[in-house]
């Protein structure tokens, strides 16, 4: 009976020593991985998202694999599902296209500009409270990441923004290390000459 009940309360302890090191890798990441999430979807709530799925999916899906794993394994889940969020967004835009109005609104009424998805969608602009002297500057290189292929775009991320090397990126990134390493000189020549 003792024997058990050493055994239930070490099982206890290993559930809070890994709870407590998948907070301290989260405290870790948070930060880095919402600016990736943001660059990539150019909207706040939709990066948060996108960042908190991803968390809450490595813990239900990966909590059994050891701590060095978990950075990669984070990082290719948040890029599906920034992809999906992209997905969905082109999906519902083309359904936005050819939806009907409200049955009895004409063009200008007030019942038609409550059923517009477009006067419905979050304000992209930030409030004055994100506006820092970083600003302009993370806008210019936001606009520039935007317009880089998405597989250059990751690999410019997780290697600069995250610190991951070439390895961990191609497991995150689903590829090789050889493809990581072209993907990541193409997108610093591309930032090089658009900066200069």
């Amino acid at each position: 009976m003792t024997f058990a009940q050493g055994d239930g309360h070490d099982m206890q302890d290993a559930q809070r020593a890994r709870s407590a090191a998948f907070d301290q890798f989260f405290l870790a990441i948070e930060r880095k991985a919402f600016r990736i999430a943001q660059l990539a979807l150019r909207h706040e709530d939709d990066a948060l998202d996108a960042v908190q799925d991803s968390m809450l999916q490595l813990v239900r899906a990966y909590s059994a694999r050891p701590a060095s794993e978990w950075k990669p394994l984070f990082y290719r889940i948040l890029e599906n599902r920034i992809r999906d969020v992209q997905r969905r967004r082109i999906v519902r835009g083309r359904i936005f296209a050819w939806w009907p109005t409200r049955s009895g609104a004409r063009p200008g009424d007030e019942a038609e500009a409550d059923n517009d998805p477009v006067s419905l969608a979050p304000s992209p602009e930030a409030g004055p409270h994100a506006r820092v002297e970083m600003e302009e500057t993370m806008t210019l290189l936001s606009g520039f990441l935007a317009q880089l292929p998405a597989r250059q775009r990751q690999a410019f991320l997780l290697r600069n923004f995250e610190g991951l090397d070439v390895a961990d990126t191609a497991v995150a990134m689903g590829c090789s290390e050889g493809s990581v390493k072209t993907h990541y000189s193409r997108a610093v020549h591309t930032l090089r000459a658009r900066l200069a």
